[in-house]
């Protein structure tokens, strides 16, 4: 890891920047598949899956009999697990409902929303080099609580044709209506556009590698809407003096052995403290089976020395990473500071795996500087506002003369008229 020692205000634009890739290439290829799925459906998808996962599909649906046998090859220690997990995702996205309120804004004119659940939604969930069941809880139950009445789930087979057994399992325990063995941009295309196979559906969410992100975006230009922009994960942990540095070591090299173009950052006060890091970093990293791929990331990472809590939040803030953990003495306090993070950790047990599995928060989180303007995964993420008003005639007395005044300034004469002819009904 780079070490950056008390960076001046002016080095900081550098340091949180993220690694750069070249996407012009990549963007074309995308939009070449994109377009093939449109135009030929189901032959093209099942093309890409042969071409890209290495297997020939007859048919795209997971079938009722593929679920029933993923239940029995999953252990039920894991399955206790995946329950427990959903129970508490269950529980505080059930926290999360909208509770509307109507507002007499002036005399005789009522104003009020109602929260309608997005009917048809597609769920994007990665099974390369780590099957994510877990994605599969974050996305499909607040769907489930929100009242999506279709809930669509895409996923890469492997080469034999068959879905990882616990993205099943917690698929069935979750309430995913239809689930399709399609990988990739194939997968973004067939939700975005609609197969013969694939229902289309209104809003995309998941995460995926720079291809499904670029997929994910393109479609949202006037086909679908998207949970948020993406790029690849990233933790920044913020630790004092008194942190504890295999812990810290830990949640770093939990996020690095996501992939290679994953990024962590520690923002520390102490001296000690790195060097006690780097240690426990070279020490972890040997006993992990993913030894290679956070050895990568971390070379894109870094560990930088400030000179207060104030100035560490300061900094983080101007990150905006993914997950944040803050690991100090005062916790709280540098709580009540935080302004642009996705989801944080707070003191020396809080880490980050506590909530990409069974805390109850969401994972599916803004990376790549995005939690600046975008939340993670909520209820609400699978919600749609809509706004009402009713006026009566005193409600045309009170506003009549102002919109008349507003839309005649505009020079919207119809606009004006409409509400005329009700003041002159009077």
């Amino acid at each position: 890891m780079n070490i950056i020692k008390y960076p001046a205000r002016e080095e900081w634009a550098s340091i949180v920047e993220r690694p750069h890739l070249d996407v012009a290439q990549l963007n074309q290829t995308v939009a070449s598949v994109l377009a093939d799925v449109r135009q030929r459906g189901d032959e093209a998808v099942k093309g890409y899956e042969l071409k890209f996962d290495h297997i020939d599909l007859d048919s795209l649906i997971v079938t009722e009999q593929e679920i029933a046998e993923a239940e029995g090859l999953v252990s039920d220690e894991l399955r206790k697990a995946i329950e427990l997990a959903h129970e508490n995702i269950k529980r505080f996205h059930e926290s999360q409902h909208f509770r509307s309120k109507k507002v007499e804004t002036q005399p005789g004119v009522v104003c009020w929303q109602k929260s309608v659940a997005i009917e048809k939604v597609g769920l994007y969930i990665p099974g390369g080099t780590a099957p994510l069941f877990s994605t599969v809880l974050m996305l499909a139950t607040p769907a489930k609580i929100a009242g999506c009445k279709e809930i669509v789930l895409c996923t890469p087979p492997d080469r034999k044709g068959n879905v990882n057994p616990a993205i099943l399992v917690a698929a069935r325990v979750a309430g995913v209506s239809k689930i399709f063995k399609i990988g990739g941009v194939q997968a973004i295309g067939a939700m975005a556009y609609g197969t013969e196979s694939v229902p289309k559906v209104y809003k995309i969410f998941g995460p995926g590698n720079q291809y499904v992100m670029a997929a994910k975006q393109q479609v949202s230009l006037g086909d679908v809407a998207i949970d948020m922009p993406a790029g690849p994960s990233e933790v920044c942990v913020i630790a004092d003096q008194l942190a504890n540095p295999v812990f810290v070591a830990a949640d770093l090299l939990s996020q690095a052995e996501h992939g290679i173009d994953s990024q962590v950052i520690l923002i520390t006060t102490s001296h000690k403290l790195i060097d006690d890091v780097q240690q426990e970093v070279d020490r972890q990293l040997n006993l992990l089976p993913r030894k290679e791929i956070a050895q990568r990331a971390l070379e894109n990472s870094r560990i930088i020395l400030v000179r207060d809590k104030k100035e560490a939040m300061e900094l983080s803030n101007a990150y905006a990473p993914e997950h944040l953990v803050i690991q100090t003495e005062d916790y709280d306090q540098m709580a009540e500071l935080v302004v642009n993070a996705g989801s944080v950790f707070l003191g020396r047990y809080a880490c980050e795996s506590a909530g990409d599995y069974a805390s109850g928060t969401n994972h599916t989180l803004p990376t790549h500087g995005y939690a600046m303007a975008y939340n993670g995964v909520n209820l609400d993420s699978y919600c749609r506002k809509v706004t009402f008003q009713h006026l009566t005639e005193e409600g045309v007395r009170s506003i009549g003369h102002a919109v008349e005044l507003m839309a005649e300034a505009e020079q919207l004469d119809a606009h004006k008229n409409a509400m005329t002819v009700r003041i002159n009904s009077l």
